[in-house]
C-alpha cells in the first residue's frame, strides 16, 4: 500500500506560529481538508496542545495524537472534542472525520478503506513536524488503527485501540445486530444518512480486509495498548482477549471495570492514563 504524500485543499484557520510562549513560537489550531490516496477529501483539525516549537520550527519532545473516532462520529461531535481536549494536555492532537462522516467526502466502508483516511491524517501530523505520532482509535476507529499499524511500515510510534472488535461480521449482541441492519439494508442506510449523518457505501467488501486479530501480530515492535470495558454492550470480553493473545508480549491489555463502549464511556481519568501511556511509549 502506497504511503504517498498528503494532499491539502480548502484550508482555513491556517496560522502557524501565530502565538508565543516566553518567546517560543507555538502553532495555532489548523483546519483543512486532506486528500487520501484514493481521492477522498477528509475534514481534519490540528490542535497544538502542549506541542511547542523552537525558533527554528523544530518541535519539542511532545508527540502528536491522531484520534480515529467510532462509527457515526465526526470531528465536531462533542465526544470527539472531549477526547481531543484530554490528549491535548499531553501533546498535539489531530482529529478528523472518516469518509462518509461529517464534512468529509465519500461513503463509509465501515472499517475497510478508512485505513487510507487515517494514513493521510498521520502523514499530516508528520508534515507539521512531529517526529513521534501515536494513533488512538475507538470502536471502528480501534480496528482501523490496528490495520494501519500493520499495513504501513513506520506509520506510527504507538497504537491504542479502545473498544475494538477482534473479528468481522460479529452479530452476537443486539447493538451489533442493529448496526448490521444499518449497514446492509437500504432502509438502514437511509436511517444512517438522515438520522446519524453517516453515508454508508452499498457495496460489500471485496476483498474482505485484514481482520483486527490478523493485523495485531504484524504491528510489532510498535508498542500496542488494547483497552476494553467489562460492560461493553457491543463486543464482549473475548474480543480484547483475542487481540491481546495475538499481540503476545508486544501488547498490553487494560480491562476497565464498569466501562461501556468507546468514546462515550471513556472517563477523563482513563483518557489521561492513555495519554500518559502513549507519551511514555512513543519515544
Amino acid at each position: 500500500m502506497s504511503s504517498g504524500a498528503a494532499g491539502h485543499v480548502a484550508r482555513s484557520t491556517d496560522c502557524p506560529n501565530s502565538e508565543t510562549t516566553a518567546g517560543t513560537p507555538v502553532r495555532a489550531q489548523l483546519r483543512t481538508f486532506l486528500r487520501t490516496d484514493d481521492g477522498v477529501t477528509i475534514d481534519a483539525v490540528y490542535d497544538p496542545g502542549t506541542a511547542v516549537y523552537d525558533a527554528s520550527g523544530t518541535l519539542s519532545a511532545h508527540p502528536a495524537f491522531v484520534v480515529a473516532h467510532g462509527f457515526t462520529g465526526a470531528v465536531d461531535r462533542p465526544h470527539v472534542r472531549r477526547v481531543a481536549q484530554a490528549f491535548a494536555r499531553h501533546g498535539a492532537v489531530v482529529t478528523f472525520s472518516f469518509r462518509g462522516h461529517g464534512a468529509s467526502g465519500g461513503r463509509s466502508t465501515v472499517g475497510d478503506r478508512e485505513v487510507l483516511d487515517l494514513a493521510v491524517a498521520v502523514r499530516w501530523a508528520r508534515e507539521l513536524g512531529h517526529a513521534r505520532v501515536a494513533t488512538v482509535g475507538f470502536s471502528m476507529g480501534g480496528s482501523v488503527v490496528l490495520r494501519h499499524a500493520a499495513l504501513y511500515e513506520a506509520g506510527t510510534d504507538a497504537v491504542v485501540s479502545v473498544s475494538a472488535p477482534a473479528r468481522w461480521y460479529y452479530r452476537g449482541t443486539a447493538p451489533m445486530r442493529r448496526l448490521h441492519w444499518l449497514v446492509t439494508r437500504p432502509e438502514g442506510r437511509a436511517v444512517s444518512r438522515y438520522g446519524f449523518g453517516t453515508r454508508i457505501h452499498h457495496r460489500d467488501w471485496d476483498p474482505v480486509p485484514l481482520s483486527p486479530v490478523e493485523a495485531v501480530p504484524r504491528i510489532a515492535p510498535t508498542p500496542l495498548l488494547i483497552v476494553h470495558g467489562d460492560a461493553d454492550g457491543y463486543f464482549p470480553l473475548d474480543h480484547p482477549r483475542m487481540l491481546a493473545a495475538a499481540a503476545g508480549d508486544q501488547g498490553e491489555l487494560w480491562l476497565e471495570p464498569d466501562m461501556g463502549h468507546a468514546e462515550h464511556a471513556a472517563s477523563d481519568a482513563l483518557l489521561a492514563r492513555i495519554g500518559e501511556w502513549a507519551v511514555g511509549r512513543a519515544g
